[in-house]
């Protein structure tokens, strides 16, 4: 017996009839772009939040601002849930005062659309200004009393293959017992839909992680050989002060409860030199 509560099926040649939108806050950064990308291939509504009327996105686009508020409470307005990827190094301003004011317009406009919110690994073993940040951040999700899901991911493949390809001439630097387990962003995206459409939201903290731990030596020696340049010579640096302590120690590594999967970072390098 069919259960008249229940949402309609999408209609075969009618995509996104009985969906209701799933906001995206970052939509046209890295992370974001590809979680657009998967919310629409699922034939899932997806609206972007940003500053930029004239954003280059094929979603909904809702004008707002999570440094002031505006345009908050129309964007939250009927969606079953938010991705939250938008974030700044630069500081407080998006990823905890904006946080905020985004958990207050969910309260008060949509208090039961399921909030997932995108962290790092790490970020509470790490004295990295960014990782207390996002340490923070997370502390603002959990007690806004609210459907949340926090999602933490290890590096992305991008950033590692920046990080780590710093050099001057044929000498590169490192630091001494390094590692990352860099991560696809389109898997991770994947991720994030699969989690934020749960019927019942999955709560707490899911950890995601590329398959595959690399030093950041066995990265810079693969990106130049796969790059066809020679391999530079890796000065390695001690772990002086902290945070390169701390990173020097694993604090950047998943827990052996990570789900992990994605591309390795040879697959991805060599399938984005394809495209």
């Amino acid at each position: 017996m069919t259960d008249p509560t229940a949402a309609p099926d999408l209609l075969s040649g009618l995509p996104h009839v009985g969906r209701a939108p799933v906001l995206v806050t970052g939509g046209t950064g890295t992370l974001g772009r590809a979680v657009v990308r998967e919310l629409l291939d699922s034939d899932v509504p997806a609206r972007v939040l940003t500053r930029r009327a004239d954003a280059e996105t094929d979603a909904q686009v809702c004008v707002g601002d999570l440094r002031t508020g505006a345009g908050l409470s129309d964007a939250v307005q009927d969606v079953q849930a938010v991705i939250h990827c938008a974030t700044d190094p630069k500081g407080h301003a998006v990823d905890v005062d904006g946080l905020e004011r985004l958990c207050n317009a969910l309260a008060e406009h949509n208090p039961d659309a399921h909030l997932v919110h995108v962290s790092i690994v790490g970020c509470w073993d790490n004295p990295l200004p960014y990782s207390r940040v996002k340490a923070e951040a997370e502390r603002v999700v959990g007690e806004s009393k609210r459907p949340y899901t926090i999602v933490r991911a290890t590096q992305f493949h991008e950033f590692v293959e920046r990080f780590c390809g710093v050099h001057v001439g044929r000498v590169g630097v490192g630091v001494r017992g390094l590692q990352f387990a860099p991560c696809d962003t389109a898997w991770v995206a994947r991720r994030l839909v699969d989690v934020a459409l749960e019927t019942t939201p999955i709560g707490g903290i899911v950890e995601l992680a590329g398959p595959e731990v690399l030093s950041a030596r066995d990265i810079a020696v693969l990106t130049a050989h796969l790059s066809g340049r020679p391999t530079p010579h890796q000065v390695q640096l001690p772990r002086v002060g902290r945070v390169l302590t701390a990173l020097g120690n694993g604090s950047n590594l998943p827990g052996d409860q990570a789900v992990r999967g994605g591309r390795s970072y040879a697959q991805w390098w060599a399938d984005r030199a394809s495209e």
